[in-house]
């Protein structure tokens, strides 16, 4: 049972967009590395385009590029759903399996988040290549929402 707090998206994709690009420039400009596809109740889609210094020896994408999309998508969700509030929301817990060597293209991130509380928020995270039906990773994390 999903307990998301509020059902209804608190901010727009542009207004999220906002928000990132401004506390979060390590991210670079907006939709040159991060594009935040969609944001609805609970739920987000972001995808992390491809580059040179996102690839591993053998022509993979490395597991920390994949760390980062997962991290930053349930964040991004979160921010859907709480709002600027929620900007001070903290990663606690992080566990990303990495299922499938992906190939060097973009990578697009399904989160869903499953509570979002007073003092927590916990979604899970589904990565794939784009345009590939195989998920190359699955990651569950918890973040420490800012207290009142």
């Amino acid at each position: 049972m999903v307990q998301v707090q509020d059902a209804r998206p608190s901010l727009t994709v542009a207004e999220i967009t906002q928000l990132v690009a401004q506390h979060f420039p390590q991210l670079g400009p907006p939709g040159k590395r991060i594009v935040i596809e969609s944001a609805g109740p609970g739920t987000a889609r972001v995808r992390m385009r491809a580059s040179e210094d996102m690839l591993r020896p053998g022509g993979t994408v490395s597991g920390p590029a994949m760390f980062t999309l997962a991290d930053v998508a349930i964040y991004i969700a979160i921010l859907g759903v709480r709002g600027a509030s929620a900007l001070e929301a903290v990663t606690s817990n992080l566990s990303i399996s990495f299922l499938t060597r992906p190939e060097p293209r973009d990578l697009v991130a399904h989160v869903r988040l499953l509570k979002t509380g007073k003092r927590l928020a916990f979604g899970e995270v589904e990565i794939y290549s784009d345009g590939k039906a195989e998920m190359v990773a699955h990651a569950t994390a918890t973040y420490a929402m800012p207290q009142a």
